[in-house]
């Protein structure tokens, strides 16, 4: 399906009387997977992540900015690594991370909030869900469910679930983001466990579904090479999904995307095509990007999607009732830096999306610094909006004055 490049091997040869020792290279890591032997020099290469607490004090709340009428608050800290964020029946937030293999738990009391950690020593534990008052935490390589959470916060007892859901074990893009969907089943994302490569089809690039104990998986979308956010349209129950695109293929190519399933099994393109791209990695039979249903929108290169979440409060203005707000990382592969913020895309006049800055701050633009890491989405019950901070180990609150 893909031309793999060769990666030339590092061989020294020993002579010895009767003996010969060859010795190969070291591979390169998973993320140089397909850079350009001219780019091999490249200081491109992914943020390393913050692992230690950061005191509030240098936590960039005050730099944040939010449109007019807007504030935005530190609500928690203490959280490194912090990403996905779920809410249980009785108010608990949990929260997801991937490299220091923690979900923590948040409980507020009205005048601050108290964290700790539920469980440790998980492989990337970045996916969660809740549903019947149970947790269901998928980590790179295993899918746990831990039933009546929030009466079990200090001694949680999670089910072993992962051969019930079959999960790949290769590492590269196989952290998770999952969730139930008004359906009643578990969707979650399998990446191409590569930059870009020959793979099964049938095991990868996927977004599935499975029932609540691991029974009658179903392929949703195919050719979706790393997703790790969607949601469901409030009104219409659509699955929408942000999309990675590869990297090594420039600073503007190819762009990461969002896209809308509109029937179960759907491909979405890659490894061909991404947002227009037409990928030239792609080997025999080409297939064209007008075969592929088109993006419903194109987000911009390398901005890195991760919390993509649909608002279903009403404490905003109407214009962002079942928006779709999106978490952008921020890139590594792109000079210069693009994402490190969080946007709205909504519906505008005619049923066109248009896409709008709503977080901002995050980027020095004029340094090509950042300060910050936007991860996680979550709709509280009165409309307020959490964002995760990922670097800062953080969660914000943004509310709106009337």
């Amino acid at each position: 399906m893909i031309r793999r490049s060769l990666m030339g091997l590092a061989a020294a040869a020993v002579a010895l009387p009767g003996l010969a020792f060859a010795q190969q290279a070291a591979p390169a890591p998973a993320w140089a997977q397909g850079r350009p032997a001219e780019m091999a020099n490249s200081p491109l290469a992914p943020h390393p992540p913050r692992l230690t607490n950061t005191p509030p004090e240098r936590i960039p709340t005050a730099a944040l900015r939010v449109p007019e009428g807007f504030q935005v608050e530190l609500w928690a800290h203490g959280l490194p690594g912090a990403r996905v964020m779920v809410r249980g029946p009785d108010g608990t937030i949990f929260v997801g991370t991937r490299a220091i293999g923690r979900v923590y738990a948040v409980r507020d009391n009205g005048n601050a909030r108290t964290v700790t950690t539920l469980m440790q020593g998980l492989t990337q534990p970045s996916g969660l869900a809740v549903r019947d008052g149970a947790l269901y935490i998928a980590a790179m390589n295993r899918v746990l469910r831990i039933d009546n959470i929030e009466q079990n916060l200090q001694n949680p007892q999670p089910v072993e679930l992962t051969e019930a859901f079959g999960q790949a074990p290769e590492p590269h893009h196989g952290w998770k983001h999952i969730a139930f969907g008004p359906d009643g089943r578990l969707y979650i994302p399998r990446g191409v466990p590569c930059n870009i490569c020959e793979f099964d089809g049938e095991k990868f690039a996927l977004i599935e579904s499975w029932n609540p104990d691991g029974s009658d998986r179903r392929i949703e979308a195919r050719g979706v090479r790393n997703s790790v956010g969607f949601d469901f349209h409030p009104r219409t129950g659509q699955l929408w999904f942000s999309n990675h695109g590869r990297d090594w293929a420039g600073h503007n190519n190819p762009s990461d995307t969002l896209h809308v399933n509109l029937r179960s099994g759907e491909h979405h393109g890659f490894p061909w095509c991404a947002g227009g791209f037409q990928d030239p990695a792609a080997s025999e039979p080409t297939r064209l990007c007008n075969e592929f249903p088109p993006p419903a929108r194109v987000l911009g290169p390398h901005v890195a999607p991760v919390g993509t979440h649909f608002y279903t409060g009403t404490q905003f203005p109407e214009q962002y009732r079942n928006a779709l707000f999106v978490a952008f990382q921020g890139s590594w592969n792109r000079e210069p830096l693009s994402g490190f913020e969080v946007v709205v895309v909504r519906e505008a006049e005619g049923g066109r999306l248009v896409q709008e800055p709503f977080m901002t701050g995050f980027r020095d633009d004029a340094a090509q610094k950042f300060n910050g890491r936007p991860s996680g989405l979550l709709t509280m019950p009165d409309g307020s909006l959490l964002v995760s901070d990922t670097d800062n180990g953080a969660i914000y609150r943004v509310t709106y004055r009337r």
